[in-house]
């Protein structure tokens, strides 16, 4: 029976969604056949400018506008062998 796996994550972060998916797939070796893999990322988001420093986001130099990191989501389909 096919199922699937969602993994959610964020660009700035994007290391330790790849560490989670590729620790999750050495759990189901032999266990799972992967059918496919595929993901998406969200469309940046701009940031108001008048963010607060506080937060770790605000305007870039000369007035550029900065965006938020976006979204990741990874979806493995797979099939269990048993």
């Amino acid at each position: 029976m096919r199922q699937i796996k969602l993994f959610e994550g964020c660009e700035d972060n994007f290391r330790t969604l790849e560490a989670d998916v590729n620790e999750w797939l050495a759990e189901q070796d032999g266990k799972v056949e992967i059918v496919k893999i595929s993901g998406n990322i969200a469309p940046q988001t701009a940031v108001p400018q008048a963010t607060s420093p506080a937060h770790g986001i605000s305007s870039g130099p000369k007035g550029r506008r900065r965006f938020a990191p976006s979204d990741i989501l990874i979806l493995v389909e797979y099939e269990t062998t048993s």
